[in-house]
């Protein structure tokens, strides 16, 4: 091992048992006090909806006072006899004026849902993308600036150990410059939701599990997209309505590199777990990948191929949300971030609509 490679070692060791400056809210057994009290109300449960509740032991200061679904049963449960539930969610907003709301319903009605919240001067945490429109998303992003409130959105992918770990080898330079980029999400497709088959209501596979990678890609390369292509398609027999259960996605990355994402629901029920996903950053000097079978490994030139076993803390982008809103904290996504990764998304999307190459 050469000197260099020892010291950059040495550095990303440091810096995971610090904890990255975006993990800042890592879970960790420690209390945290805010200025007053927090209300929270969780509009929908499709998605991430555990999010808003999985800090809550570490946040004395936050309660969820409020929950509406469209399965009453299923709100009952989330609440569990500590928050009102709500089948009319304008009705919960007007009577609970919480300080903060989850938003958490189908994709093709998130953007009026959020519009209604930041009419009220209510800060949202959302699920992800933001809407399934670039018309809807220039609306978002008009009120939220006018109103002066706090958009957080749903990708908790980011605070996952591997993929933190795999920003931080980055970072590190081992691997040198990524010039190439391959990721999978690969999903078992079993019994979905009535929304998730229709189109007006789910978008696409693109647009409601692409977003994860593309923003995992992004931004632990450290690379930016630049133009896109793509197709999608429901070929076969596995078939969900108006889900695409195959996608593949292309981007030309901003120093000439490349980057791919594959998508499909053709993960049997057998394999043991829902979801497959892997991602693979190939740099000038080396390469980083993370897979579940294999965890974070590392192939750097000079040295012996490498599992990392020391990697950073979880954290919770919920709990980043709160620090920033209500301790004046650094977030690592501020609303530039969360409108690029949702225009990124909409192209990609799109590219696969029209066949076309769209830049970025």
């Amino acid at each position: 091992m050469t000197s260099s490679t020892a010291l950059n070692r040495r550095r990303w060791l440091a810096g995971a048992a610090a904890a990255p400056a975006m993990s800042a809210s890592a879970l960790a057994p420690e209390t945290v006090k805010l200025p007053g009290k927090v209300r929270v109300a969780v509009w929908g449960l499709d998605g991430h909806s555990g999010e808003y509740t999985k800090v809550l032991a570490r946040y004395p200061d936050v309660q969820i006072v409020g929950v509406q679904h469209t399965d009453a049963r299923a709100a009952g449960r989330y609440a569990r006899g500590k928050a009102k539930v709500f089948s009319d969610p304008r009705k919960m907003l007007d009577e609970l004026k919480p300080d903060v709301v989850g938003v958490c319903n189908n994709d093709g009605e998130r953007a009026a849902a959020i519009l209604e919240c930041v009419k009220r001067g209510m800060h949202v945490v959302a699920e992800k993308p933001l809407s399934i429109s670039r018309a809807d998303l220039d609306h978002v992003k008009k009120a939220v600036a006018a109103r002066n409130v706090k958009l957080g959105m749903l990708l908790p992918m980011r605070w996952e150990r591997p993929y933190q770990a795999l920003k931080k080898t980055v970072e590190s330079g081992e691997i040198g410059e990524v010039i190439q980029i391959s990721s999978q999400k690969s999903y078992v497709l079993g019994e979905r939701a009535e929304w998730l088959r229709n189109r007006k209501t789910y978008g696409s596979t693109i647009l409601w599990i692409g977003i994860h990678m593309f923003d995992l890609m992004r931004w632990s390369s450290g690379r930016e997209m630049k133009a896109v292509s793509g197709f999608m398609g429901m070929p076969g027999e596995l078939r969900q309505g108006d889900m695409e259960t195959t996608t593949a996605t292309a981007f030309r990355l901003d120093n000439g590199g490349t980057a791919t994402l594959h998508m499909d629901y053709c993960r049997p029920a057998a394999a043991g777990s829902h979801g497959d996903d892997r991602l693979r950053l190939a740099g000038t000097r080396g390469v980083a990948e993370y897979m579940a079978a294999t965890g974070v490994t590392l192939l750097a030139a000079g040295r012996k191929p490498e599992k990392l076993v020391e990697l950073p803390p979880e954290g919770s982008i919920f709990a980043e949300f709160l620090d920033h809103v209500y301790l004046g904290k650094p977030t690592s996504l501020p609303h530039n971030e969360i409108y690029r990764i949702c225009e990124i998304t909409l192209a990609a999307h799109e590219a696969a609509v029209s066949g076309k190459v769209i830049q970025l």
